[in-house]
């Protein structure tokens, strides 16, 4: 699995994006195909570390972004689809638009990414949630 932020480049070679900031999960299709066929436990388990691992990425990204007002701290949010292993992390208010040039800067002020390294910092550790959850349910 490997993560990729969608936009667009700029002449400078940054990434600009006229959308809320999202993250792309590789090889996230292949995973849902095998854990539909270990059966219904397992996916539970595999939904229970996906929670966890969504909300440490919400803790995260919530101690790094910028606190001006506030605002960007308290609407970062998870949310799930119904019966699929999928996580969405962002801000999903019209009013929060403006968290993408905190992500990625802008020519008045230096990007402080908070997500992207949140994320990053999860990556390692979701394989090991899984794992345990796995295993837990098996037991």
């Amino acid at each position: 699995m490997a993560a990729r932020r969608r936009g667009r480049r700029s002449a400078r070679g940054r990434v600009r994006s006229s959308g809320p900031v999202t993250v792309e999960l590789v090889g996230m299709d292949e995973l849902r195909q095998k854990l539909q066929e270990l059966g219904p436990n397992v996916k539970l388990a595999c939904f229970r570390a996906l929670k966890d691992s969504a909300a440490a990425v919400v803790d995260h990204t919530k101690t790094a972004v910028r606190k001006d007002t506030g605002n960007l701290q308290e609407s970062v949010k998870a949310r799930f689809r119904n019966n699929e292993l999928r996580a969405e992390i962002g801000w999903w208010d019209q009013d929060d638009g403006y968290a993408v040039f905190h992500e990625l800067g802008t020519r008045r002020f230096s990007a402080k990414p908070a997500l992207g390294p949140a994320l990053e910092a999860e990556r390692n550790k979701i394989g090991e949630r899984i794992a345990a959850e796995i295993r837990r349910e098996l037991s």
